[in-house]
């Protein structure tokens, strides 16, 4: 009898130690963020990082009695990474969100995941317009290069430029953009004489830009990811193209605001269309741009970190109208059609495709308070994802 007696209250006592266990895991809101915090993308990953948790950091924790965790994920953009680390957190840290992604090939390889568990997976970085038919689950913050494209398509014939080079990395954003651009100008009176592709690993633009240079176009149009645009301004400006009347025009990853001070004055005048400019004259960017520069040592944010800035709205504004109850599914459909004001500007979540509806803004490199910005001069409104609009 007093063994039994004794059983029943070691078993109370380690119930007593589960119970409050049990109720901590229920009482955390888990977003597994998977990044390329080290290698050719780390600047992409350093980005969203620091807008989650500055997010974070003006919104509160503690979201309809959760208790919201960030766990961060160095995938090093390799998609078997991303991959594993997706399962990994589904499977033993059961997040309730995935959210990062910070090329295409790696919200590919997650797609499945997602689909399979029911766990929404907010893309802040990867660009593809395919990407949110992989997955129900799929939520996009970012961008489409078919929207940055086109913009630059429409502008370029109207200002003397008829002729025109593209120049992308070889992965799904750089043929997107290679397409819709090449589909617009063509349209437009324009014609792509080339189309020349580099591969995404360890990239040398010298051969592709001397084969430019003898082609002698109006403009060379370039995409390449985010990280990338100092090698092809540098190589660009190295062999004289720009002395030899060919502009440089490209999708706002060109010159990114994380790197445009490091190209130097040879970037001044480089037209460029995207959905975000730290100079965007908003007082909320103004607001945003500010604390981020205080929270990172100065860093000026890029159209990465207001991905991952709005991604983390987006996933809060869920959290906060499911009152965190229902699931995968309930956050999922708290995320369509969410409509906010951005940094970058009006924005919302189309409900049919999961994906951004934004402003895309042309802008021209000039220098402004000693130091150089994408000066936005004109504004195509409400863009929808030009992939998805046939």
């Amino acid at each position: 009898m007093q063994k039994r007696i004794f059983l029943t209250g070691t078993a109370l006592a380690a119930l007593s130690l589960v119970a409050p266990a049990v109720m901590a895991q229920a009482d955390v809101f888990k977003i597994g963020l998977i990044l390329p915090m080290t290698g050719q993308q780390a600047t992409t990953g350093r980005q969203i990082e620091a807008a989650a948790k500055l997010y974070m950091a003006q919104n509160g924790d503690m979201i309809a009695g959760k208790k919201v965790q960030l766990i961060v994920k160095d995938d090093t953009s390799i998609p078997d990474v991303t991959k594993r680390m997706a399962q990994e957190l589904v499977v033993n840290e059961k997040v309730n969100v995935l959210a990062g992604m910070g090329i295409t090939p790696s919200a590919l390889a997650t797609a499945a995941i997602a689909t399979q568990s029911k766990t929404p997976l907010v893309v802040m970085a990867a660009a593809t317009s395919s990407i949110t038919q992989a997955s129900p689950y799929v939520v996009r913050t970012s961008f489409t290069l078919p929207q940055a494209s086109v913009a630059l398509a429409d502008w370029a014939p109207k200002n003397g430029i008829k002729k025109v080079v593209t120049l992308v990395s070889d992965y799904g954003p750089g043929i997107d953009a290679e397409k819709f651009f090449k589909e617009r100008l063509t349209f437009n009176g324009g014609q792509v004489t080339e189309s020349l592709r580099v591969p995404l690993r360890n990239p040398d633009f010298a051969p592709f830009l001397q084969k430019v240079r003898d082609l002698k176009p109006d403009a060379l149009f370039v995409f390449v990811p985010s990280g990338a645009g100092t090698a092809v301004m540098k190589q660009f400006l190295e062999r004289g193209m720009d002395k030899a009347g060919i502009k440089l025009i490209g999708t706002g990853d060109v010159t990114d605001d994380d790197l445009l001070n490091d190209m130097g004055d040879g970037a001044l005048g480089v037209v460029t269309s995207h959905h975000y400019s730290a100079a965007h004259p908003s007082a909320m960017n103004k607001k945003f741009v500010e604390a981020f520069k205080k929270a990172n040592n100065n860093l000026r944010p890029n159209f990465m970190a207001v991905g991952g800035y709005d991604g983390m709205r987006v996933i809060y504004e869920a959290l906060k109208a499911t009152k965190g109850q229902g699931g995968g599914d309930a956050l999922l459909a708290a995320m369509k059609g969410q409509i906010f004001e951005s940094p970058r500007g009006p924005m919302f979540i189309d409900a049919q495709t999961r994906d951004v509806v934004q402003n895309i803004y042309l802008r021209k490199v000039e220098r402004k308070d000693g130091q150089l910005y994408n000066i936005e001069f004109d504004v195509i409104k409400d863009v929808k994802d030009p992939g998805k609009a046939k």
